[in-house]
């Protein structure tokens, strides 16, 4: 069983950034493709952004192209989404979500991924 941890959350103003991590309890046994979503207060969770495993190819909600980066370090088991430029509707509850994964895959769909992190929430306030 793999867990995944969440942290960097926190309050910032309009127009911030923040580095939000997901770390792996341990390294798994297979490749893996790893997920960010968010879920708003009263909003049902989304999709945010996806990597496949040592981020050769990339995935992103339109709202946050440009501003979001998703990004792995392999030695740390860790995936970073760096997140610039952030604005009130950024404000969210983030979760992480692996699944096993081979090649340049990646996944868009909550259904897809069988490990979730606990969350960690930003957010975005003046």
């Amino acid at each position: 069983q793999v867990q995944l941890v969440e942290s960097g959350g926190g309050l910032v103003q309009p127009g911030a950034s923040l580095r939000l991590s997901c770390a792996a309890s341990r390294r798994t046994d297979s490749t893996v493709a790893v997920g960010w979503f968010r879920q708003g207060l009263g909003k049902e969770r989304e999709f945010v952004a996806a990597i496949s495993w040592g981020g050769k190819a990339t995935y992103y909600l339109d709202s946050v192209k440009g501003r979001f980066t998703i990004s792995w370090d392999i030695a740390k088991n860790t995936v970073f989404l760096q997140m610039n430029s952030l604005n009130p509707e950024d404000t969210a509850v983030y979760y992480c979500a692996a699944r096993g994964a081979v090649g340049n895959l990646y996944y868009i769909r909550q259904n897809d991924y069988n490990y979730w992190g606990q969350g960690t929430q930003v957010t975005v306030s003046s």
